[in-house]
Order: structure tokens, then C-alpha cells, then sequence
């Protein structure tokens, strides 16, 4: 409807255009059904796959394999933890491999991604389970990722977290 009224006015543009004209322009807007309110879609297909992937990297860290987090982080990865320390990706490689740290469990208690075309980002909140220099840990913290689609997969580029006090 829009276009057609363009084209109206551009049509009009030459001999000038009488109250009528732009009236009736006007009406027509007004009156021109509007589309209904949809409900939320469905989490779209990258969605689902980028959640996947969050979960598959959960699952890398607690079984401290490290080719799976080569495949999932990209090599420019940057790495917030949630005690500020701020690690590219070998360093945080070399947290996952190291023995001090066990971690039993790692569950995302909620997620949410927006894809913005060939990139995305994920909120969520996280608990993670295990045993840090033989004593035992449960952290909470909400999290978010940055993830990129390059060269035909996803991968991560930026993670940050932080612990939830209560």
C-alpha cells in the first residue's frame, strides 16, 4: 500500500497536489488492513544449534576435552571468568586440562540466543559443580557469549561471566 501511494504522489508530483488527493492518499493508509499480531516464533534452526553448541561446550569442559573446545572457540577467543580474570584461548585451554580444578557438572539453567545474521549472542545462567585444589564448589553465575558463524561453523569469540551472589 505504501508503494502504491508513493507512486500516486510522484504521480501527482507535477501538477501539484489538491487537498483531495492527499486526503484520499491518507485515508487509504488509515484504513489498509494492518498484519495481526503474531505470536513469538519458534526458536529458529542457528538458535537451536547455537544452544546445542553452549551445552556441547559444558559438556568439553567437565570432560576436559580439549578437542571439542578447539572446534567450538575461535582462535581470537576472549575470555572473561567470573572472577574477573581475563584469559585468549590457550589460557583457557590450559584452566580446562588443568588438575586442580574437577568440575562434576556444568548445567545452564536457562538460555536465550539472538542471531543478528552471521553472528549471535547468548544470555543465560549457569551452575557448575566440582572439586577446586581438593575442596568442594557450587557456583551460580549468568553468562554471556558471543558466538560467529565463520567459514560454515560456529564458533565462539568472546565469553564473559559472573557470579550471582544470592
Amino acid at each position: 500500500m505504501l508503494a502504491m501511494s508513493a507512486h500516486v504522489l510522484l504521480q501527482c508530483g507535477q501538477g501539484g497536489i489538491t487537498m483531495g488527493m492527499l486526503f484520499s492518499v491518507l485515508l487509504a493508509l488509515w484504513v489498509a488492513p494492518q498484519p495481526a499480531a503474531q505470536a513469538p516464533a519458534q526458536p529458529d534452526a542457528q538458535q537451536s544449534k547455537i544452544l546445542a553448541l553452549e551445552n556441547a561446550w559444558n559438556q568439553a569442559e567437565v570432560h576436559k576435552d580439549v578437542k571439542a573446545l578447539d572446534s567450538l572457540l575461535d582462535a581470537s577467543l576472549v575470555y572473561i571468568d567470573y572472577d574477573g580474570s581475563l584469559m585468549n584461548k590457550a589460557q583457557f585451554i590450559a584452566s580446562v586440562q588443568a588438575l586442580s580444578e574437577q568440575p562434576e557438572q556444568i548445567v545452564n539453567e536457562s538460555m536465550t540466543a539472538h542471531v543478528y545474521g552471521d553472528s549471535a549472542v547468548v544470555t543465560g545462567v549457569y551452575r557448575d559443580k566440582g572439586i577446586s585444589n581438593g575442596k568442594p564448589y557450587l557456583r551460580r553465575g549468568r553468562f554471556t557469549d558471543t558466538w560467529v558463524y565463520h567459514e560454515g561453523v560456529w564458533v565462539c569469540v568472546a565469553s564473559q561471566s559472573t557470579l550471582i551472589s544470592h
